[in-house]
């Protein structure tokens, strides 16, 4: 039920790298989001000061306890996903969880049953949904310009990670398939899914199998290539790929084809600015290890992938006491994570594997 809108949203951060710096860069970018704290267990001093975080904390339950927060990122390492939000919903304050959801098909359904049963709303991390160019791409979609969809293919590729925690195929879950194709994963089923009545029913993975299996990355516990295809119960398919083999910077793209046509978007490489230059730039693009010669340097980088426009929307649904749509929401993060859990499933067996996941 709507109830009195809230005038500003108070938030903390649990976690102090990459998906925290991004996540305090956008709520920086919202007038109706405080800050108060963040919570971690390193770089505390850093990135309260880049962003002017009043209250660090080195135990996020403390800072639970203690802070009076609307909302919560949970920005740690994977295999952490579970517990942090678990903390959060027990404690009353609003979920707001990175992808994974977990590194598990039960813990994510434990998280999405504790936040249910708690009463706190639980968003979920797809920052596809929320890129300018993706929107803009289901626009024509709804219009009727391309037809009827049939086949949609996506990636997400970079050329390896530096966290020791996503190398660990423990601790990150897998590899590149949870970590990288897992966006190419959501945005099919937000597209095609129907709000989770168009069911994904059969799965077939393929992925190396880590470690001396693995093309380039020999001391990833996960893979480092993987594909999938996705079989959806109104008959459309999705191809999803995610390596750490892609070198030059992340190759995030998509492509939707429909009985009257094709789109296609290209996240990552498609800025309308174009550089040459003999020295190379400080930065051009999320992942590329040269900025020598020509380059397309990303432009508000954080906002073409969405995770601005995710944020802003997650503060308004608790300003507003309004549940998230399924694109954002646990329901998709679950059936991320057991559409991968069943790919994993199909790689090891050679089998397509059939359910009834969305």
């Amino acid at each position: 039920m709507k109830g009195k809108s809230k005038e500003t949203i108070k938030v903390g951060i649990v976690g102090s790298k990459f998906a925290a710096d991004f996540h305090a860069y956008s709520f920086k970018r919202n007038p109706k989001v405080e800050i108060r704290a963040v919570a971690a267990i390193d770089n505390l001093e850093a990135i309260s000061k880049k962003w002017s975080i009043p209250k660090t904390y080195a135990d996020y339950n403390e800072m639970l306890e203690k802070e009076d927060l609307d909302l919560v990122s949970v920005c740690v390492p994977n295999f952490l996903h579970h517990d942090v939000a678990l903390a959060c919903a027990r404690s009353g304050k609003h979920v707001f969880c990175e992808k994974p959801l977990a590194t598990t098909v039960e813990d994510a359904k434990e998280v999405v049953d504790v936040c249910k049963k708690a009463g706190v709303k639980l968003f979920y991390g797809e920052d596809w949904v929320f890129s300018p160019a993706l929107r803009k791409m289901i626009e024509f979609i709804k219009e009727g310009s391309i037809g009827r969809m049939l086949y949609v293919k996506a990636k997400e590729c970079h050329n390896g990670t530096h966290s020791p925690f996503a190398k660990n195929k423990q601790s990150c879950g897998g590899g590149c398939l949870i970590h990288l194709a897992i966006h190419p994963i959501g945005w099919a089923l937000h597209l095609l899914g129907n709000d989770g009545k168009n069911k994904v029913v059969e799965v077939i993975g393929k992925c190396n199998g880590g470690l001396k299996d693995n093309y380039v990355h020999k001391d990833n516990g996960g893979e480092d290539f993987a594909v999938g295809i996705m079989k959806f119960a109104n008959g459309e398919h999705a191809f999803v790929e995610g390596n750490y083999i892609t070198v030059g910077g992340m190759d995030d793209k998509v492509e939707v084809y429909g009985s009257e046509g094709n789109i296609k978007a290209d996240l990552t490489f498609g800025s309308f600015l174009t550089l040459y230059s003999r020295p190379g730039a400080s930065y051009v693009i999320e992942k590329t290890d040269n900025t020598k010669g020509w380059t397309k340097p990303a432009v508000d980088e954080f906002l073409n992938l969405g995770y601005v426009d995710e944020l802003a929307y997650a503060v308004d649904c608790v300003m507003n006491n309004e549940e998230p749509m399924y694109g954002i929401s646990g329901q998709l993060g679950l059936a991320c994570i057991e559409i991968i859990s069943a790919m994993y499933k199909s790689n090891e067996t050679g089998k397509a594997i059939r359910g009834n996941w969305g």
